[in-house]
């Protein structure tokens, strides 16, 4: 068992300005989790805001995923400080945090993912998965550092603040979230509509343009290829649950044509 802490690798790939190519789940399963893990990708989002995750789940779903070279993402249904004291004890070392509008909602994440002085994250390593028990001699001297900070901008609001919530220390990434945006901008479901797809291509500018890694989700190839060209450096490119609908639903339909299940074509990401 090692007594130091492992670096956090996606972290450190975004800081080259390496893109990250990652895969949403959202089936909520460490089984499923495991299967996905060991097919690839740079980074897997653990989504516990719009599935049925919590705590434990998410906890399972980490060790069914450590033995594989990915990285896991955890995103919390809020950025509750609580939740994400729980979330970094269990072992996640980075945190993608939803609806973030200002620049003092930053702060307070960045915030609640350190420890004093630099931060209020509760202290209690010895007895937590993310120092093994206090089997990891250097964690809280290391910890800080290794945290990887994320906050997804998906309201009008959120973009007229990017410029304010991007240049915020401590922050290492910005996920623009086209689903919410498009209907925060009136274009409900529309994720591709071009009044989207314009403040998505300016706001990864400004990201960037702050020293930060924009990020987003497009199950679109096109789309996702779009904006890698543009610059975004952490995308996830599918979703578990979504993949395993298209490509059950199309083996069923191969000997089942007559069957009156709707086609699921796309996805409002």
């Amino acid at each position: 068992m090692a007594n130091t802490l492992s670096p956090n690798s996606f972290k450190a790939a975004l800081k080259r300005e390496k893109p990250q190519i990652g895969l949403w789940l959202a089936m909520a399963d460490p089984y499923s989790a495991e299967i996905c893990a060991g097919s690839g990708f740079d980074w897997l989002l653990l989504d516990g805001e719009h599935s049925p995750l919590d705590l434990r789940t998410m906890l399972a779903q980490l060790q069914s995923v450590a033995p594989y070279p990915v990285h896991a993402v955890l995103r919390p249904p809020t950025g509750d400080p609580v939740l994400i004291k729980q979330m970094l004890d269990i072992g996640a070392q980075s945190l993608l945090i939803p609806m973030v509008e200002t620049a003092e909602q930053a702060e307070m994440l960045v915030r609640a993912t350190r420890y004093p002085p630099h931060g209020f994250r509760g202290v209690g390593a010895g007895i937590a998965r993310a120092a093994r028990w206090g089997r990891v001699g250097d964690y809280m001297e290391r910890a800080n550092d290794e945290v990887c900070l994320l906050l997804q901008v998906e309201t009008r609001a959120g973009l007229d603040n990017l410029e304010a919530i991007a240049a915020t220390e401590g922050v290492d990434g910005v996920f623009l979230g086209a689903a919410d945006l498009s209907a925060s901008l009136g274009h409900p479901g529309q994720p591709q509509h071009p009044e989207v797809m314009a403040a998505m291509e300016k706001a990864i500018s400004t990201i960037l343009a702050h020293g930060k890694a924009p990020g987003l989700l497009a199950t679109d190839e096109s789309v996702a290829q779009l904006h890698l060209g543009q610059g975004a450096r952490f995308v996830a490119v599918g979703v578990d649950a979504l993949l395993l609908v298209q490509a059950t639903q199309n083996l069923a339909r191969r000997f089942k044509p007559e069957g009156d299940v709707p086609l699921v074509e796309g996805s409002p990401y």
